[in-house]
């Protein structure tokens, strides 16, 4: 209905200090990344950051890429106020995955070759007038040489995350050009972390870093949602089933235990009735393993599941879903094969023989708090960004650590898609104009939480002493221009 005439009551809510349409500025032009941009990129993506985790060991040249990612933060006039990897205390907590504390302990200098960097744009500021961007710089394995067409970038990382941490740095170029109070009045914080691939988790990454302080009211992880906003992510849990018995001739298979005709048939049972019982994630039956040769039957081998879930209580109720399937499956076996008299044996002992290990589980997960007004009217509104299907699944990712943070909204948000953009995959890649329209978006995004905070309740007039950690406030005591590394 037409709007009529007459006075209106304030509103006093976050959402209302955005600008009316009417109200807004002429549009600023849109964002593009620049030739020196694609420079980056490409250099980016020829730099090899696989984490140790995918790659058996082999050093990535993540300090490298972040020094590179940094000059180039620096020149729209960003800090680097950490770059250094994480205390190796992080890893003390039984909720770190076990294959990393195993890779800590086996290889010497695995966090010293997995250095997070913090930029900040401004001074710094209390939370409320502070956004905060994640990318990761690590990347899952897989290498072969970076190239640009004019339309696609092609490179490990091109999607996930290089190509989006390229494109961020492009938005708040723009986004400083259309509101100079971006920088000063408002801050923003970019952590550009390891340890995201490889099963880590963030565990070394990006939880030591909020767990410092370097968060904002409103957090954007920089991961393919194809141009949609994601305010909840899933956590994972790793089990690994485990088949101990003894192996036997390939002329005499009875005389020993077949692990891999037992894995099979667990595999095969949970794959068909796992998936129905964990209600808000996904299941994955993924490596079975016994051996290589064709001229024994082994007796040992292992399952390993990764499992999905969107909330503590569902991961726990994941867990007793987990425990009791295999019994049914260790049940269903034996009553299939105890008649075969070359698996006799394993039908007789498959229960003594087979156990159940958790290489990950208790992470948390995003979980999403309902409607926030101000965020949805912020990234909606004034960004034009589409929400995420509430009944579409979600996935995992390092923004998990994000959850339970008060005074915060929390998002993914990026360009391309995981699948489609070929992530974790051969020829991965980024479109130049996916690129170009996350920039804008970004651009779109900060300009939008700028003029929130300054129509609000101005924050830059609060003392910043309940924002951060002690042990932020420390780092922060530095001056914002030196960089603070570990001796190498």
């Amino acid at each position: 209905m037409p709007d009529i005439p007459g006075p209106r009551p304030p509103r006093t809510d976050a959402a209302a200090a955005l600008p009316r349409p009417a109200e807004r500025a002429p549009a600023q032009p849109p964002a593009r990344l620049t030739p020196a941009d694609h420079e980056l990129l490409l250099t980016l993506l020829a730099t090899p950051t696989a984490s140790p985790l995918e790659t058996g060991g082999e050093g990535p040249r993540l300090w490298e890429a972040g020094r590179m990612y940094a000059a180039a933060a620096g020149a729209l006039g960003f800090a680097t106020v950490l770059h250094a990897p994480a205390d190796p205390a992080v890893l003390d907590r039984d909720d770190v995955p076990e294959p990393v504390r195993a890779a800590a302990a086996r290889e010497p200098g695995f966090l010293d070759c997995q250095p997070n960097l913090v930029l900040r744009l401004g001074p710094r500021l209390p939370r409320e007038a502070t956004l905060m961007f994640n990318v990761h710089l690590d990347t899952v394995g897989g290498v072969w040489p970076a190239h640009f067409d004019g339309t696609r970038f092609c490179g490990r990382g091109a999607i996930d995350a290089k190509g989006p941490a390229v494109a961020l740095l492009a938005g708040i170029r723009a986004a400083r050009a259309a509101d100079p109070a971006l920088g000063t009045r408002v801050g923003v914080v970019i952590q550009a972390v390891a340890g995201e691939e490889g099963g880590a988790m963030g565990t070394f990454g990006t939880r030591p870093l909020v767990e410092q302080g370097f968060t904002g009211r409103l957090n954007l992880f920089c991961e393919p949602t194809g141009h949609r906003y994601l305010p909840r992510v899933t956590a994972s849990m790793t089990a690994c089933v485990r088949v101990r018995g003894e192996d036997a001739v390939d002329d005499r298979p009875e005389a020993g235990h077949n692990a891999t005709v037992l894995l099979g048939h667990i595999s095969s049972y949970l794959a068909q009735f796992l998936p129905p019982r964990i209600v808000d994630g996904r299941v994955c039956v993924a490596g079975l393993h016994t051996g290589h040769q064709h001229n024994r039957v082994y007796g040992s081998g292992e399952l390993l599941l990764n499992i999905s879930y969107g909330s503590p209580a569902a991961g726990r109720a994941g867990e007793a879903a987990v425990e009791q399937a295999l019994r049914e499956a260790l049940t269903d076996f034996t009553s299939r094969t105890s008649g075969l008299p070359d698996l006799a044996r394993t039908a007789a002992d498959a229960a003594a023989i087979t156990s159940l290990h958790w290489r990950k589980r208790g992470l948390p997960a995003l979980e999403s708090r309902g409607r926030t007004p101000w965020a949805e009217t912020l990234l909606e509104q004034h960004a034009a960004l589409p929400r995420w299907p509430d009944d579409e699944p979600s996935f995992t990712c390092d923004a998990i650590w994000l959850n339970g943070i008060p005074d915060t909204y929390t998002a993914v948000f990026g360009p391309g898609e995981l699948d489609a953009n070929r992530a974790h995959a051969d020829g991965e890649y980024a479109d130049l104009d996916q690129l170009d329209r996350y920039a804008d978006e970004i651009a779109r995004v900060a300009v939008g939480f700028t003029r929130l905070v300054l129509r609000g309740t101005d924050p830059t007039t609060h003392s910043d002493d309940s924002t951060e950690s002690d042990h932020a406030r420390s780092a922060a005591a530095r001056p914002e221009n030196e960089e603070r590394t570990t001796p190498r």
